[in-house]
Formats: structure tokens, sequence, C-alpha cells
């Protein structure tokens, strides 16, 4: 699929859902055909950063090392996603102007006493001791985003639900085409999805809530569309075999 390049920046302290979400958006990107590549905090650190270390000038330098990757994607046409705790503004500011503006914030936001009840690691509660120095969001500052584009909250929505938000403002700010339900063979950003085949009718049942919610159906070409609302919640295949056949003989 041909599409402009722009960058997705994640911003947020330790924790906060970064990294889970970022992997849920680039899924639903890949799905609908994007070319996406992700730039997780911890990854670049063990390669492309190895070697700085967490003074406010190596932090800067890291994160000027993602920009800098996330603007030759960018000005290729692929999506770049960046997934890092970036704490200082002006160094995200530097990398929105450097990507020439296509450039949408995520901020992370959680609260310290919830991330420090999931710190498995118990990282969290070792900086507030003062075992660990130079934390981010203890003794070290974070600056939130004073106006990003997509604001996610891990300690109030789900996983999805938040990567739901991140496509919404995609799809509002015109870089993603807005998904049509009604095409065969689309990618749907829910977590779970039911599928039932019953072989002696041939009928095909794909439910995207469980138990499926519907109240208005529509037949075409024998699949029917199950709505609630104006959302998409089911597809009903009749005459499945014959369909995966016809779309198979497409495919090869």
């Amino acid at each position: 699929m041909e599409h402009q390049g722009f960058t997705i920046w994640f911003t947020g302290l330790s924790g906060a859902g970064k990294t889970t979400v970022s992997r849920l958006v680039e899924s639903e990107l890949r799905a609908r055909g994007y070319k996406v590549e992700v730039l997780d905090g911890d990854v670049v650190r063990e390669n492309l950063s190895k070697g700085l270390g967490f003074s406010k000038e190596d932090r800067d330098t890291n994160i000027r090392r993602i920009g800098f990757v996330c603007e030759l994607l960018t000005r290729n046409d692929v999506i770049a996603i960046a997934a890092a705790i970036s704490p200082y503004r002006a160094i995200r500011d530097e990398n929105r102007a450097r990507v020439g503006g296509r450039f949408v914030e995520v901020y992370a936001k959680c609260p310290l006493d919830v991330l420090a009840e999931r710190d498995v690691k118990g990282l969290y509660k070792k900086a507030m001791r003062g075992e660990i120095k130079n934390f981010t969001g203890v003794d070290d500052p974070y600056e939130p985003p004073l106006n990003p584009e997509v604001v996610i909250e891990s300690d109030q929505e789900t996983p999805e639900q938040s990567a739901a938000k991140v496509i919404a403002k995609l799809e509002e700010l015109g870089y993603v085409h807005v998904h049509d339900p009604n095409a065969l063979g689309f990618a749907h950003s829910r977590n779970q999805v039911w599928i039932d085949y019953d072989k002696e009718a041939d009928v095909l049942h794909i439910s995207f809530r469980k138990p499926q919610q519907a109240n208005d159906s529509v037949m075409e070409n024998n699949v029917v569309y199950h709505y609630d609302g104006k959302e998409l919640v089911g597809v009903t295949v009749i005459n499945a075999r014959a369909m995966f056949t016809i779309l198979e003989g497409i495919v090869l």
C-alpha cells in the first residue's frame, strides 16, 4: 500500500504501557497493509545507543538518535513508531520539527503509585528508598507533553482501548485511511475474535463480542454483516467452503 510516512512517538514513565500499546498499533497498521517499524527504547539502548548512561546529556543523545532514525523512515514513507521514556519536552519537540511535523505524540499517562505497584522488578520502590539514583519520575525529572495528540491511561483503559484511540486519531488526521468494515479480509482491532464453523451447514460465524450483540444485519454476496448501531460486531459467511475456494484461487 502506498502511503506517506509519519512518526508516532510514545512517551511516558517506565511501565506506563508504551511498548505494549505501540506493538498493538503496529499490528493493526501492518494488518491494514502499511509499512511500519518500531523503535523501542530498551532495544535502541542495547544497540544504537549502547554505552550511553543516564545523564541528561546521554538521555538527550539517545532520544536524538531515535529521532534521526524516525526522520529517515518517515522520509522514505515508512510509519515509524518510537516508544521511549523521552523525559525532556524540548528534545521531543526537536524531533517533531526534525520529521517535518508529521508527528503524533502519544502520552502514556499513569500515576506513580500505580506504576510502583505493578513494577515486578521493584525498581520504583528501590528508587524511592534511594537505592537507585537518576530514576525518571522519582529523583530525575519527567516533563509531560503540553499538547499531545493522544493521551492513553493504562490505569483506566485496556491496551486494546488505548491502541484504538491512537488508530482513531491517525484516521482523524488523515494519516491512515478510515477502515471500511464492509470489506472482506478486514483487520479488526479488538483483542479477541470468536470463530465458529458449522461444517454440516457450511456456515462460518465470526464474532467480535461474546455473546454477539447485534440489532441490525445486512447481507451482501453470501456474507451477513451484523451491526450494533454503526459498529460491526460480527460476520456470517454462507457457503463458506466455496468462498474460501474462490479466494484461494485469487491469491494463488
